[in-house]
């Protein structure tokens, strides 16, 4: 990384489509929960609920005031322990479902952490992707509701790798939505979203999740990342946008030099 921001340093006629300083932030799980949670700056009245996930940061899993933090963050078990880092590690993610605070005693998830809510979702995630202007999404199978994975952990923190090893649910844990996935989410408000952050972070390439939780409809995003592997939306339409945000990202740094000289 040090050699790239030297490079660019040395050679400023490049065209950055998104400077390093923009990305570092979706770098820290911590750092994205700060971001998500000006959320709530967006109008949504009359819409489902847009919120980030209740958190809280921990140094260490033997604190004897763990419990006190996690009234304080509104947090109720389950949670999901996350690292941290949030890329560029072996271990970054490297994750844990917790269900009685007894399981912190010998969690080995790296520290610090983020706990973070589970949010029993119908096991079906939204993954969006933003490239430039353009806003796509596809949904994917994801983690089954608490009630199915408690049983299995045995008493223990269920840990996985959320790359390798996500507990996806079965048939028999799936609601029986089938073709309705699509009608749980309300699509248009997270492309408002999505444009929020887009604005916020400054970033002309990034993606995230969106979670809606049973009962209450709450449009969750629990997940927020840069350069994100685009593969459920099709080439034809990924490659075109990505050189639409090229072309613009190289005609606005035009722009910006011709008006500095």
């Amino acid at each position: 990384m040090s050699e790239i921001i030297r490079f660019v340093e040395e050679h400023p006629d490049f065209c950055i489509m998104d400077p390093f300083k923009n990305i570092y932030p979706l770098l820290d799980r911590l750092q994205i929960q700060k971001i998500l949670v000006r959320l709530q700056e967006l109008g949504t009245e009359g819409k489902p609920k847009l919120r980030a996930p209740y958190s809280c940061k921990v140094d260490s899993f033997h604190n004897g005031e763990l419990d006190k933090h996690l009234v304080e963050a509104n947090l109720s078990f389950p949670l999901i322990v996350k690292p941290q880092v949030a890329c560029g590690v072996a271990d970054a993610h490297n994750m844990a479902l917790v269900f009685q605070i007894e399981e912190f005693s010998n969690l080995s998830v790296p520290l610090p952490a983020v706990l973070q809510e589970y949010v029993d979702h119908g096991s079906k995630i939204f993954k969006f992707y933003v490239i430039g202007d353009k806003v796509f999404y596809a949904v994917r199978d994801s983690m089954p509701n608490a009630r199915f994975l408690k049983p299995s952990s045995g008493g223990e923190a269920l840990t996985f790798n959320s790359l390798k090893t996500l507990p996806v649910a079965t048939n028999e844990q799936r609601p029986q939505t089938g073709a309705e996935d699509g009608k749980l989410l309300d699509a248009d408000l997270v492309e408002e979203a999505a444009k929020f952050l887009k604005g916020l972070l400054g970033l002309t390439v990034f993606g995230f999740d969106v979670v809606v939780q049973e009962g209450t409809g709450d449009h969750v995003i629990v997940d927020l990342n840069y350069l994100p592997s685009f593969k459920e939306v099709p080439d034809s339409e990924a490659v075109p946008a990505f050189w639409d945000a090229v072309r613009q990202a190289y005609e606005s740094t035009r722009g910006n030099a011709n008006a500095q000289g």
